[in-house]
């Protein structure tokens, strides 16, 4: 049964490190919903993405492996719902 899952990833901000996370996920036929994308304040080199997208349980553990696989990539986690989404685009979000 499909759900909504949080995906975080920590990659170096190159550029193309966007564009081959999302073919992974494209080629998986992955939905996403929402994609945020941010570069690291301490180390410009450094950046993440935080997804919000929709599949199935068994199909979000092999892309997380996928992306795991990519050089770019240091870490990437999920986490099941939509919650976690909120909390990690609002810390990213600079209110001035």
């Amino acid at each position: 049964m499909k759900q909504d899952f949080t995906l975080e990833i920590l990659a170096d901000n190159n550029f193309s490190i966007l564009n081959r996370i999302v073919n992974v996920l494209n080629r998986r036929r992955v939905r996403i919903k929402k994609l945020m994308a941010h570069e690291n304040e301490d180390d410009f080199r450094k950046g993440g993405a935080v997804l919000l997208i929709h599949t199935t349980p068994d199909l979000m553990e092999k892309v997380k492996h996928q992306l795991e696989k990519l050089i770019e990539v240091e870490y990437a986690n999920y986490t099941s719902g939509s919650n976690q989404y909120m909390e990690l685009s609002e810390r990213i979000v600079d209110v001035d």
